[in-house]
């Protein structure tokens, strides 16, 4: 049975020879008699798996000596909780909306202190997430602990290809980034990062580990009830093993990532998602049939929406997307319509594949 390309934004589809090499491996890693998931946490195995991990993570990255990595659980949405408790000091926070993951972070924000709407793109109702607001126009507080951005909207499909700097525009608050959807497909400005965290299930492995990059300066700043297994000063004295880690998700990402430094890291990857990108784009700009209605500048690279001219149409096209065995394109409930997360492990065919059918499913139904 040949694999299909799969689109889903998340849990997301991983590189054919990291799932090959973790089947491989399932019953016996490298002669140590057992699978990684029953391997203790503590052990010389397991340790070695987890400094080769961490190691390449900072090396693709190229995370300064200055941040700390931290293999945590929960994903984004118990980093909405987890990073107020550590950096809001009970005080205010400033909240930059740009689709419904931010408007969700700074929900979660108002249970810890004040959380600051500082701009949106939402000025045309609250479903209009199709631009980014300029940094120029942010109206930033002068006593925020941080400023939080979403800098890829998974569902709305913007992406914040450049990051913002707070200090020129005269900020000493640091930068707090949901950076889930394109952690891994692009360098990260950590000049102008504070804090940046990402669930693992669209880029980088599969759920289960969420990845928080913290400036050191940052840590010990934790409310007095924010649990320990929270408190990112705990997490990182104990090496990301306070409690137990997501052992399993550390190895396959730990898999991912010798993946990408064999296609030639970061900065080849982003070259290849640009194209991808491009070919997606093209497609739906060169129709009459189908319509992206994100502003152009504000595309995500990683999360493309497109909707048809008739709702009547949506179902006919997912069949028939199934029957070429391209699945997971059904929008998210919120926007509707349909999308395409075409994540560094998704190959150029796949999206080739995907404009192929969609310009034929015009041609039949246009």
């Amino acid at each position: 049975m040949t694999r299909a390309y799969n689109f889903s934004a998340g849990p997301a589809t991983l590189p054919e020879p990291v799932l090959a090499q973790a089947a491989a491996e399932m019953l016996d890693w490298r002669g140590s008699g057992m699978g990684v998931m029953e391997m203790s946490h503590r052990g010389r195995e397991f340790d070695e798996i987890f400094a080769r991990t961490e190691l390449r993570l900072r090396e693709l990255l190229a995370v300064p000596a200055e941040f700390k990595i931290l293999f945590m659980q929960g994903g984004a949405i118990a980093e909405n909780a987890i990073v107020p408790m550590n950096l809001s000091r009970g005080g205010v926070t400033d909240h930059v909306v740009t689709g419904l993951w931010s408007i969700k972070t700074r929900q979660e924000a108002l249970r810890y202190g004040e959380a600051h709407i500082v701009a949106s793109n939402a000025a045309d109702g609250a479903a209009n997430h199709t631009t980014l607001p300029a940094p120029a126009t942010w109206r930033l507080s002068a006593n925020a602990s941080y400023v939080h951005v979403c800098s890829n909207e998974t569902i709305n499909g913007v992406e914040m290809h450049e990051l913002p700097d707070l200090r020129a525009l005269g900020c000493d608050a640091p930068l707090v980034m949901d950076c889930s959807s394109h952690i891994g497909s692009r360098p990260i400005e950590w000049t102008r990062v504070g804090l940046a965290y990402a669930g693992a299930q669209k880029n980088i492995g599969p759920s289960g580990l969420t990845l928080v990059f913290v400036r050191e300066d940052l840590l010990g700043h934790a409310l007095p009830f924010c649990p320990s297994a929270f408190d990112y000063a705990v997490v990182a004295a104990n090496g990301s093993m306070y409690n137990t880690p997501p052992t399993y998700s550390i190895y396959i990402a730990g898999l991912v990532f010798e993946w990408m430094a064999a296609q030639g890291g970061v900065a080849a990857l982003e070259q290849r998602n640009i194209e991808k990108a491009t070919l997606l784009y093209d497609a739906i700009d060169g129709s009459a049939f189908y319509t992206n209605r994100v502003a152009r500048e504000a595309r995500s690279r990683m999360n493309v929406p497109f909707f048809l001219p008739d709702d009547r149409l949506y179902a006919p096209f997912l069949a028939g997307a199934e029957e070429h065995r391209l699945l997971q394109l059904k929008g998210h409930k919120s926007v509707g319509g349909l999308r395409a997360s075409i994540y560094n492990a998704m190959p150029l065919a796949g999206v080739q594949a995907l404009v192929t059918y969609m310009r034929e499913f015009a041609q039949r139904h246009g």
